[in-house]
């Protein structure tokens, strides 16, 4: 049985017609998670800071593909998106993390967009003026 404390998933597939990464665990659930929500809560400093307040917002990143998956040790994945972005490490518990958090984390992500008035489309640009 899968828990918390042995988060390793038995199967990975990339999906790229639904654009998916689905992780299947022992207990028989599978997740799918969308390869923007992982580019988005990528777990790499660049993204995340190394303080909740140097965090930097992800914009545009709507249509963001997956060029590779690549295992490190035993205990994480590297995912390669091709915005170019591959520093990020994602842990077995982190990825098992976004898995049961995805409709909250997501709806915070898009709450976060939306105060700043940006948008996960690279193709719109929201610029604000002052009267």
């Amino acid at each position: 049985m899968t828990t918390a404390a042995n988060p390793r998933p038995r199967n990975i597939r990339l999906r790229k017609q639904s654009r998916v990464l689905e992780l299947e665990y022992d207990d028989e659930t599978t997740f799918a998670l969308s390869w923007e929500y992982l580019r988005v809560y990528s777990p790499s400093a660049e993204v995340r800071g190394h303080h909740p307040s140097q965090a930097v917002l992800q914009t545009g990143k709507q249509h963001v593909g997956v060029s590779a998956l690549k295992p490190v040790g035993h205990y994480a994945l590297q995912i390669v998106f091709d915005d170019g972005h591959d520093s990020g490490l994602y842990a077995w518990d982190y990825l098992y993390k976004l898995c049961h958090e995805e409709a909250g984390l997501w709806q915070a992500y898009l709450d976060q967009l939306a105060a700043a008035g940006a948008s996960r489309d690279p193709e719109t640009q929201v610029l604000h003026f002052q009267p």
